[in-house]
């Protein structure tokens, strides 16, 4: 294990009753300064997008990433799994994949006579649900009791995965035949819906110069990543963010802004209450990434459309005109008054 990798947090937990120290914050902003870097090695052009996985995992949420493929969905995935020291699994989501392969099932063994508890991959710290969509709506419902509950049940009895828990699904949202829409229950589960874009010319023409001088012919290796983050850090980390000060005044603009999607203009149905708690949730481990010491208005709008997009509906007669979920909450965003400072 790398020594930087023992920089951070070990027997710096803050007690249950006190908030982090200023000492405690800037060890946890230089860690994950740390990580934020070295996964911008694999995933060139995608910073945005590594900064709200890092949120998710600080902030105890799943995260669902949608983009064309190519992208580097599953590299990121990857990347984060190698500079992370706890356990990794991955499920290729297909239209015949059981539920019993997501979460495990019994078997008869001959030799005891018995029927014996064979764990799924779900058993994990990271799990990789890659391309979620291709699978029927049975085997996603797979997910439901573990990504909400931290368990699963098998043959009654309620089985703990290790913390921390995290699943990262990726999908394609340009290919309709052969894939199934999440359900709504499932989409809420998700803490962040990302939308991962083609980098800029500037950094496309840096990972295709790093890509070509790579031994593996279309992607960039993870293998050279330092392992930084140890499994007992997250907990750590996940504490301290979660008692970063918050201001009663910033809070209400987060819950204001998820209530404004209940009857704003052009949206059908709006987010429930677990958008707020995920919203506040967010914003506190954003704070944590910059070096915040309180959440401020700013973190909680930068959270706001991953939050809420895959939370809300948008009206058919907008997506005739071409207008997307994306374009409403900027709208929705710009006129919601913040607290200022």
């Amino acid at each position: 294990m790398n020594e930087e990798s023992s920089l951070p947090l070990e027997g710096e937990q803050p007690a249950a009753s006190t908030p982090a120290t200023s000492s405690q914050l800037q060890r946890a902003t230089q860690l994950l300064k740390t990580v934020r870097e070295e996964l911008g090695k694999a995933l060139i052009g995608q910073q945005a997008v590594i900064d709200d996985v890092l949120c998710a995992l600080l902030a105890g949420g799943h995260v669902l990433i949608e983009g064309v493929p190519g992208l580097g969905k599953t590299l990121l995935v990857r990347a984060l799994a190698r500079c992370f020291g706890g356990q990794f699994a991955r499920i290729q989501f297909t239209p015949d994949l059981m539920p019993s392969d997501v979460t495990g099932h019994a078997v008869y063994d001959l030799a005891s006579e018995q029927f014996k508890l064979r764990r799924g991959p779900v058993f994990t710290n990271l799990l990789l649900a890659d391309e979620i969509n291709r699978a029927p709506a049975k085997t996603q419902a797979a997910l439901l009791e573990v990504m909400q509950e931290r368990q699963v049940t098998l043959e009654g009895n309620a089985l703990p995965v290790p913390r921390p828990f995290m699943v990262l699904a990726t999908q394609n949202p340009i290919e309709q035949e052969g894939t199934y829409p999440l359900p709504e229950a499932e989409l809420d589960r998700f803490m962040l819906k990302l939308r991962m874009d083609y980098p800029e010319l500037n950094e496309e023409l840096e990972l295709v110069r790093q890509v070509t001088r790579s031994a593996r012919s279309d992607m960039l290796e993870v293998a050279a990543l330092r392992p930084l983050l140890r499994e007992r850090d997250v907990p750590v980390l996940q504490k301290i963010c979660a008692e970063l000060p918050i201001d009663a005044q910033v809070l209400d603009y987060a819950v204001r802004l998820v209530r404004s999607t209940r009857d704003w203009p052009g949206l059908v149905f709006g987010a429930g209450p677990r958008a707020s708690i995920a919203l506040v949730r967010c914003a506190r481990a954003r704070a944590l990434l910059r070096g915040g010491e309180f959440v401020i208005p700013d973190d909680i709008k930068a959270c706001a459309p991953a939050v809420l997009r895959h939370r809300v509906r948008l009206a058919p007669e907008l997506e005739i005109e071409g207008r997307d979920v994306d374009q409403v909450l900027a709208q929705l965003l710009g006129q919601v008054a913040a607290p200022r400072a």
